[in-house]
């Protein structure tokens, strides 16, 4: 009976917290969904351009996610342990290297777009609509670096549902904006690609005042102005011991996506197009096992950080079983929603044909990606053992899947789907390892330290 209970208070815990964060990762998800089927319905090079100018928010994200990452691992564990004190100095630590992120990113959309967009196209008109998309949406992501660390200090603070909340109304504007200045509603002018970035701006400013707003209410984590600049020594050493492995594997993840995205956009603008409405579904499908494998991280980090490490083990054991659970129907949920996909935007008869394949070849590709997310980004990283991930990364992504997508396409001329399957490679080619891994039981770490 008391392993039973244990089961239903698992399980309950895991749905309120992964529920709420696969929703958020839904919404957010939705956003890129919609400036591809909006702008598919203007013209492909308006698509195309701005799902390869999205590349640089993606890279971003990435560095944006070992900042709020490092400081959600070390988050749960002292929410655990009970540390409010704790969590507003690591509350500082991120809102400070976020800010410096997030100022380089705009300086580079706003002086240098071009170059930026002939990193992943050479062709002119599409540099051209991605530059004007760039000046535009490089004041997002000015504002994207504070806003996320809010959300992140909600996640791991029991307050999950109001960041999930605050991203779907962010969301949701962001989706009407689009349709009014993507094709000129309400009045508005017809800006085509530029209306999708002027809605995703506008979107984050309100993004921001919510996060504002809400934190200002009891019980919630915010930062103290007066302190944001006071350090502890010991506490920025264990965050840079969680955030450098972490910054290194999503740089190595995110340039290695980017670099994905550039090769299949050098081998024409049809599978650069049928490439970015791919990439728009998986990462929809993808939505389940963000949510459950940030759960993972917060419900193993909490238990370790109480120091209750059998109970942290038996929670890791149980949300790997759940991965391939999620992995099998994710695959099952690509190849279903293929045939309406294919037949949903306005594409050449040789890019429809390109995305039929491109579909068939991701719905593999999903057993992988939901496996490592949920074991490596959820139950290691919950215990800091950070590190793993990214030797994995350099190794099956750089070492194997990238050095083979690369010669495909420019040394042996092979086929587009046969390079694409190359980018697929490096999820499903490391679940050994990751369970080789998992085994070893090198995550179960009590990370905290009683307060200075």
């Amino acid at each position: 009976m008391a392993a039973q209970a244990d089961r239903k208070i698992f399980y309950g815990k895991l749905a309120a917290i992964a529920a709420p964060i696969a929703f958020q990762s839904l919404m957010l998800s939705l956003v890129a969904a919609c400036d591809a089927f909006m702008l598919g319905q203007v013209e492909q090079n308006q698509m195309t351009a701005v799902s390869l100018a999205s590349q640089i928010q993606f890279v971003q994200n990435m560095i944006l996610m070992a900042i709020t990452g490092a400081g959600s691992i070390l988050g749960a564990q002292y929410w655990g342990k009970g540390d409010r004190e704790t969590m507003q100095k690591l509350f500082h630590l991120m809102l400070r290297f976020a800010g410096l992120l997030s100022i380089l990113f705009f300086a580079l959309c706003e002086l240098v777009p071009g170059i930026l967009m002939m990193l992943f196209t050479g062709d002119a008109e599409l540099i051209a609509i991605g530059s004007s998309y760039l000046r535009i949406a490089g004041w997002s992501y000015l504002i994207t670096g504070i806003s996320q660390c809010y959300i992140a200090m909600m996640k791991v603070t029991d307050h999950v549902t109001p960041s999930a909340w605050i991203s779907a109304a962010a969301v949701i504007l962001n989706i009407v904006f689009n349709a009014v200045f993507i094709f000129g509603m309400l009045g508005a002018p017809r800006m085509e690609a530029r209306g999708a970035a002027l809605a995703t701006t506008i979107a984050r400013v309100i993004e921001l005042l919510l996060c504002l707003m809400i934190s200002a209410g009891a019980g919630y984590i915010r930062p103290a102005l007066t302190r944001l600049f006071e350090g502890s020594r010991q506490l920025t050493l264990d965050f840079g011991r969680q955030c450098l492995p972490l910054l290194g594997g999503s740089l190595l993840w995110g340039v290695g996506f980017t670099s994905y995205t550039a090769i299949i956009g050098h081998m024409g603008t049809d599978a650069a197009a049928a490439n970015s409405v791919a990439a728009v579904i998986r990462d929809l499908i993808c939505c389940a096992c963000n949510g459950i494998g940030s759960a993972a991280g917060i419900m193993v980090g909490n238990a370790l950080g109480a120091g209750d490490l059998e109970r942290g083990k038996e929670y890791g054991i149980r949300l790997v079983k759940i991965s391939y659970v999620i992995g099998f129907a994710s695959t099952a949920l690509v190849l279903a929603v293929t045939p309406l996909v294919v037949r949903m935007v306005i594409l050449t008869d040789e890019a429809r044909g390109y995305l039929t394949g491109m579909m068939v070849i991701m719905a593999f590709y999903m057993i992988g990606r939901c496996v490592n997310t949920i074991t490596i980004n959820g139950v290691l990283d919950g215990g800091g053992d950070t590190i793993f991930d990214m030797y994995s990364l350099a190794v099956c992504m750089w070492g194997i899947a990238i050095p083979l997508a690369l010669l495909g396409a420019f040394v042996f001329h092979w086929h587009v789907l046969l390079v694409y399957a190359c980018t697929c490679l490096d999820e499903v080619g490391k679940i050994p390892w990751v369970m080789l891994r998992f085994r070893k039981y090198k995550w179960l770490r009590n990370l905290t330290r009683d307060t200075e």
